[in-house]
């Protein structure tokens, strides 16, 4: 009796060559994670090995590399639909190159993070992607650079690190839809994030530990100033880190004499809470407030109204640090590489002209 009968065999480079029609030295590199490639190319490698489930032989890389074959993650909120989206562009690519993923959770906060870091390193992870809750206290991540362990930067570039960077264009963003907004009428707009400050007050963008929040507050602002609004600082609302406190910031802010007539939510959930909060006092939207949210999560488009967003490639982000880590593990030492994806505004009902 054929003792293998029944036994799948496992797939190889030379199979997802042949069927995305490439020399194995190509399928190889797009699966390896190294050299040079066509995006044209990249796609059809990995549709191909995604369409044949490819799994690297770990057993046979781990022997030759001495590597632990993992990789561990930090990212601020897990339960964020824009971390989860992210976490899956690491995911995908990392497994095509032969590494697992070890996922942790700062819940935004320093201490946490660096425990994280600590608990990953002890595990030897081969390298690490990290989004930083705060870009004024880095020391553990100078730790890292300086063991020679590959560290990428997901979402938040920390100015000092000679280290990669993937982020999206957030100061560009927010000024095209604080520009927008301005058009329709609009002076008393509130933008809400869930980063905070030592008083849990806002001053100015300095107050701000994280680069790319700071970036949107000054593009907020700036374009403010062009159109002559002032003082606009005090519209900026901090502390939104867990869905109970936003719900109690928007509340209070709906409920002012001085109630704003938009809303930027600096991500979905917040956008939500906003959403919830505003149905609890009865304002409508657009009539009564306009909201826009950052992150085109699930449920804007499905709200009535849906709500307008401000669209970011958050798959291609994890994507591109996960790209960006596997080619330092494959032993690539150019300078550090900062990538900037563009983001797009994406209008639906939310948005209207200011009422009188």
């Amino acid at each position: 009796m054929d003792q293998d009968h029944g036994k799948v065999p496992s797939v190889t480079v030379a199979d997802v060559a042949r069927v995305a029609s490439v020399s194995k030295a190509t399928a190889a590199r797009v699966l390896g994670g190294y050299g040079t490639v066509s995006d044209k190319v990249r796609i059809k490698v990995l549709a191909a090995a995604k369409m044949l489930d490819y799994r690297p032989n770990e057993l046979a890389r781990s022997m030759t590399t001495g590597r632990s074959g993992t990789i561990g993650v930090v990212v601020g909120d897990i339960e964020n639909p824009f971390f989860s989206s992210a976490v899956r562009g690491i995911t995908d690519v990392a497994r095509l190159a032969g590494f697992d993923v070890i996922l942790t959770n700062s819940g935004e906060e320093i201490a946490a993070e660096k425990a994280a870091v600590k608990t990953l390193v002890a595990k030897r992870v081969d390298g690490l992607i990290v989004s930083p809750a705060r870009d004024n206290d880095i020391e553990h991540l100078r730790d890292i650079e300086r063991s020679g362990r590959p560290l990428v930067l997901l979402d938040r570039a920390v100015e000092g690190l000679s280290i990669d960077t993937v982020t999206t264009d957030d100061r560009h963003a927010a000024e095209n839809i604080t520009r927008r907004l301005i058009a329709l009428g609009h002076r008393r707009i509130a933008y809400l994030t869930a980063s905070d400050t030592p008083n849990h007050r806002f001053s100015n963008p300095f107050d701000i530990s994280t680069g790319s929040v700071r970036q949107r507050i000054e593009g907020f602002l700036g374009i403010c100033r062009e159109a002559g609004l002032e003082g606009m600082e005090r519209w900026v609302h901090v502390g939104a880190i867990t869905p109970e406190q936003t719900h109690r910031i928007a509340t209070a802010m709906l409920k002012s004499s001085q109630r704003p007539t938009a809303i930027i939510a600096s991500d979905s959930v917040i956008g939500l809470e906003v959403f919830k909060a505003r149905r609890e006092l009865d304002l409508s939207i657009p009539d009564d407030l306009s909201l826009v949210s950052f992150h085109d999560a699930d449920w804007t488009s499905v709200t009535t109204p849906p709500i307008t967003v401000v669209r970011q490639p958050v798959y291609r982000l994890g994507e591109a640090a996960a790209r960006l880590l596997v080619e330092r593990l494959n032993g690539s030492n150019v300078e550090a590489r900062r990538i900037i994806l563009p983001t797009e505004i994406v209008e639906r009902a939310s948005v209207a002209v200011a009422p009188a």
